[in-house]
């Protein structure tokens, strides 16, 4: 699976300032809802009670917030950079600044896995991480992100 088919330019946002996980969650839902049409209300409480299952920042600064959502077609992806750190109780206890949430269908059982695996594969690569961490453009995020997909998958 490559990232570009997981994400939409529409769908790469920098935030400046994030003053919480729950308000960074709230602005993921609110990038669904642009980006997707997704209900903002409906991508916040998914994400929210995925969140309360485990923490999904999975260190080294990344979160990979996911949730299922009624009424998707196909896995979508959302990715914010965060210019400010935040505390989003990682398993290293460090502060996320790059977000990767994917939203999929209540059936996508094999396809989000391999959505998910696709996004943990891609943010493990330090050289991307810190492309994307120098780069405060949409446009420029989204092509670091789908250039990696497409060098992944030759």
């Amino acid at each position: 699976m490559k990232l570009v088919d997981l994400l939409k330019p529409e769908a790469v946002k920098v935030i400046y300032a994030a003053s919480s996980k729950k308000r960074l969650l709230h602005d993921i839902a609110d990038l669904a809802q642009a980006a997707y049409g997704l209900s903002a209300h409906d991508a916040v409480h998914a994400l929210q009670d995925r969140e309360s299952l485990g923490p999904t920042g999975v260190g080294n600064g990344v979160a990979l917030p996911h949730a299922r959502i009624d009424g998707l077609d196909a896995v979508k992806g959302a990715f914010i950079l965060l210019e400010k750190p935040i505390d989003f109780e990682s398993v290293d206890r460090q502060p996320v600044d790059l977000c990767f949430a994917l939203f999929a269908p209540q059936d996508a059982g094999v396809e989000h896995l391999k959505a998910l695996a696709a996004v943990s594969r891609a943010l493990r690569d330090t050289s991307m991480c810190a492309k994307l961490r120098v780069n405060a453009d949409p446009a420029k995020l989204y092509a670091i992100l789908t250039e990696v997909a497409s060098v992944q998958a030759a």
